[in-house]
């Protein structure tokens, strides 16, 4: 009877039981993806990791991430706490490192308190239409920024929703709506002023309370909007509604994007199936 060891972390917080969990499951060497796919169904947890051995040259560690439902090629939250989980273990020393995921060799920084992680290709894909998006959240066109919708992603593409400050709040999203606007992944709603965003992100297992990749997209989506500079710091607030804040610090140049988040750790334990 097979035994895993696994850890649980809450990540883009510095304070216990707030920010996104993470489940992280050591030793998964000889797991099938659908032996892994379930155990993250069993977490129930937006993402749930499995850190195995580099398999591609430059590269310190190698990390699967899944969904209850599927594999993703990346996501923030995941690669910010594993990283940091493995930094406090010794398998990989605090500073630079590069994680090999599907999406391919990524640099990260892990500091004692968390980690600073890089995406990858930046992408801006197809423009939505402004009132089925909004109806998708729950929202109408007065709801909504000057900014038109539509898809961008730095290693994973999202939907972003401009909206005014007051709207954020009143999101609820439909997941019929969102597939019949022709949203992938999931949407973002977003208002960014002076350089600080509040968001909420909807995917179609639910809301998230902190997501990495999402801030990314969020930094080339604004700056292919005109909202900001090819370079510039953006702090994004969320999972506020959902009673678990998170801190996401984003920076952006012309040649890179990242985003980085502390990390608490919150239990230890054993997995026997």
């Amino acid at each position: 009877m097979p035994t895993l060891r696994f850890d649980v972390l809450d990540v883009f917080t510095d304070t216990p039981f707030s920010g996104n969990q993470l489940a992280v499951v050591h030793g998964a060497d000889e797991l099938s993806a659908e032996q892994m796919r379930t155990i993250a169904a069993e977490f129930g947890y937006a993402e749930t990791t499995f850190p195995l051995p580099p398999t591609q040259p430059g590269a310190d560690y190698r990390v699967r991430i899944f969904t209850p439902a599927e594999e993703l090629p990346f996501a923030g939250h995941p690669s910010v706490g594993t990283s940091w989980l493995l930094a406090r273990d010794g398998v990989i020393g605090v500073g630079p490192a590069v994680q090999e995921c599907l999406a391919g060799l990524l640099p990260v920084v892990v500091d004692a308190r968390g980690s600073r992680i890089s995406g990858g290709k930046r992408t801006v894909g197809t423009r939505l239409d402004r009132a089925a998006v909004a109806a998708a959240v729950g929202l109408t066109v007065d709801d909504l920024s000057d900014v038109d919708p539509g898809h961008a992603g730095c290693g994973l593409e999202f939907a972003y929703l401009g909206v005014k400050p007051d709207a954020v709040g009143r999101a609820v999203a439909d997941r019929a709506a969102m597939r019949a606007a022709g949203v992938d992944h999931g949407v973002e709603v977003f208002s960014l002023v002076d350089g600080e965003a509040h968001v909420r992100m909807f995917g179609y297992q639910g809301e998230d309370a902190a997501t990495g990749s999402a801030a990314l997209g969020l930094c080339v989506f604004a700056i292919d909007r005109g909202l900001i500079a090819e370079t510039a710091d953006i702090v994004v607030r969320q999972g506020i509604e959902m009673e678990r804040p998170s801190t996401l610090y984003c920076s952006v140049t012309p040649d890179a994007a990242t985003v980085r988040g502390d990390v608490v750790h919150i239990a230890s334990g054993q997995l026997t199936f």
